[in-house]
């Protein structure tokens, strides 16, 4: 056969031209593809599909439990970052999971975790832009809006004061839907109720609290608010919160306790926070008569006070008062506040609810994960004066042992050996170890195994908040931490952690081991590994977390920290200590992310 390649095309063999219009095709598309994923939104989505593609790989089980082990092996494996839009995800509050569920009695928002096998094994990245947050107390009134650039809560709430974007900045007037004017005035209003002043009242709770200026203003008035509000269609309230320097917590008052002990607060304060605290046989009214403490003031402001079209329901909200014999103080305007009594010998009596006291198998203080009972929780059930008003009044209950230590043996001298060793070990950190605690670099702290809290009295001069966390499988002492005028809450390790990504500018651990060791068999119930993830996922860029414990854990930790990218550093334990602790001080940097994730 002769060649072809110069004949007219009219005389080309068909199969020739048929591959020649392939190969030009093909070109050409290449082309027209190379163009599109550079000018048009499409490259970015297909870049998120890949990346949704690496976290979805990360998940697999046996690719992770692979590279857990080796990770624990020793071998030097770095976790990689997740995808970008994976920036604000809290693993137990993922609406595309539990909105699946049921919506009775708000199950459905409630805290539900996946399985270990089932989360993606990868550091969550900071949003692009990402800055130092400001610092405290200007935190307080601005923040970076590249920090959180979620624009939503501003444009639906700002003609309430609640925020507003100004530059590069979020800034919070103080305001909020019932308060608009300002918390500093409505506080002030408070005052003329109920004693703000003085330090009778300590601890607060404060039930659906947007971004949180009630909780923060308190602050002035030595009042330490626990301030909550379930991740909603505002998506960051909690996470604004966070990042203002104020203490605050996702959760939803749905089918479970909260994760308080009983009789924690001395004020309990719900401003528009929609509970329906009637509903279900008054189950919420009654959560909040457990977790307030006797003689502790409650506080509704919004519907259904005196709302319109709402005359049943406040009749009924009345009607549960008058069963648990609340003292009315006041009705002022749309703003209720009752004064719990002390003891219960109000009840049992005759209601229309059908309100009982629980049986004397009630531990009122069971609330990891414990169904709502439909019972008033007996106060005769605890020992200790911890009422409001026979409880010292703050900051004296700090330094004494508190009315609920009586239960345990020789409590007063092991309270007291406690709170000497925290004093030494928290100057020895600062003096020696050079944490920049005391600074206006930290602000956010958690201790994650707190016992006492005495970590958190230790840094109480200092410009900064603590969440004290009771381990679920260890003794109960949150109880005690409450009446020392500090906050915490009930959590166990193996889960993930109800709060947004970058909380924390500190994180301090004793025992990191037993966080995950099941007590009885000495068995680890989950992974190191995954622990400092989450630990990771908590902690803000350029934040700080401090490990003590014996020199082998912490080997094992300083392996584990370098796969999430920590900088680790181990030291000696204080000259004065006993036993044989080693510390571990890491910095978690923004160097940590690899700019191809952060697109």
């Amino acid at each position: 056969m002769g060649n072809q390649s110069n004949l007219p095309p009219s005389k080309r063999n068909p199969r020739q031209w048929r591959l020649l219009d392939i190969v030009t095709a093909a070109f050409f598309g290449f082309v027209f593809l190379f163009l599109l994923l550079i000018f048009t939104p499409l490259g970015d989505s297909l870049a998120a599909s890949g990346r949704q593609t690496l976290l979805l790989s990360t998940s697999d089980p046996r690719q992770r439990h692979r590279l857990i082990a080796v990770i624990e092996a020793g071998e030097q494996r770095t976790i990689e970052a997740c995808p970008a839009s994976a920036v604000d995800h809290m693993p137990c509050e993922d609406p595309r999971l539990n909105s699946q569920l049921s919506r009775e009695m708000n199950y459905y928002r409630e805290r539900h975790c996946p399985r270990p096998e089932d989360t993606p094994l990868c550091l969550i990245p900071p949003p692009d832009g990402y800055k130092v947050p400001v610092q405290w107390p200007e935190s307080l009134h601005k923040i970076w809006h590249s920090n959180m650039p979620h624009d939503k809560i501003a444009d639906r709430k700002g003609h309430q004061g609640w925020m507003k974007r100004e530059g590069p900045y979020f800034i919070f007037p103080g305001g909020g839907t019932m308060f608009p004017d300002g918390a500093v005035q409505y506080i002030e209003k408070l005052g003329q109720y109920i004693p703000i002043n003085g330090g009778i009242l300590r601890t607060a709770l404060d039930m659906g609290c947007g971004v949180a200026s009630f909780g923060g203003y308190m602050l002035a008035q030595d009042i330490l608010t626990m301030s909550f509000a379930p991740r909603d269609s505002h998506k960051s309230q909690i996470q604004f919160a966070l990042e203002r320097g104020v203490p605050a917590l996702v959760l939803m008052l749905g089918t479970r306790r909260l994760p308080f002990p009983a009789f924690a607060f001395d004020l309990v304060h719900c401003s528009r926070c929609l509970i329906p605290f009637t509903a279900y046989n008054a189950s919420y009214f009654m959560e909040v008569d457990r977790l307030l403490r006797p003689s502790g003031y409650l506080v509704i402001s919004g519907p259904p006070v005196q709302w319109p079209k709402q005359d049943k329901e406040w009749s009924d909200l009345q009607a549960v008062a008058r069963a648990l014999c609340y003292e009315l103080i006041a009705v002022d305007g749309n703003t209720v506040i009752w004064k719990k009594p002390v003891g219960n010998s109000c009840m049992p009596n005759q209601n229309e609810f059908g309100l009982e006291l629980c049986d004397d198998s009630d531990d009122p203080s069971s609330a990891w994960y414990f169904k709502l009972k439909k019972c008033i929780s007996s106060t005769s059930s605890i020992k200790g004066d911890y009422a409001v008003g026979r409880i010292r009044k703050w900051p004296e209950r700090l330094t004494v042992a508190p009315p609920r230590a009586s239960i345990m043996k020789n409590s007063a001298d092991v309270f007291e050996a406690d709170s000497r060793r925290w004093a030494r070990r928290v100057a020895y950190y600062k003096n020696s170890l050079n944490l920049k605690l005391g600074t206006p670099e930290v602000r956010n702290v958690m201790d994650m195994n707190a016992f006492f809290g005495g970590f958190a009295a230790a840094l109480i001069s200092d410009p900064v908040w603590v969440m004290n966390v009771v381990p679920a499988r260890k003794p109960s002492t949150l109880d005690l931490i409450y009446d020392r005028g500090l906050i915490g809450i009930y959590h166990d390790w193996c889960e993930p952690f109800s709060t947004y990504p970058r909380s924390y500018d500190l994180i301090h651990v004793a025992s990191i081991d037993s966080l995950i060791k099941d007590p009885a068999s000495g068995d680890s119930r989950c992974s190191i590994v995954d622990l400092l993830v989450e630990i990771d996922r908590m902690l803000r860029p350029g934040g700080t977390v401090v490990v003590r414990d014996i020199p082998d854990v912490i080997n094992k930790v300083a392996r584990v920290a370098y796969a999430v990218r920590w900088k680790p550093t181990v030291h000696d334990q204080e000259p004065e200590a006993h036993g044989r602790e080693k510390i571990l001080v890491a910095t978690k940097t923004l160097k940590s992310y690899p700019s191809i994730f952060m697109k």
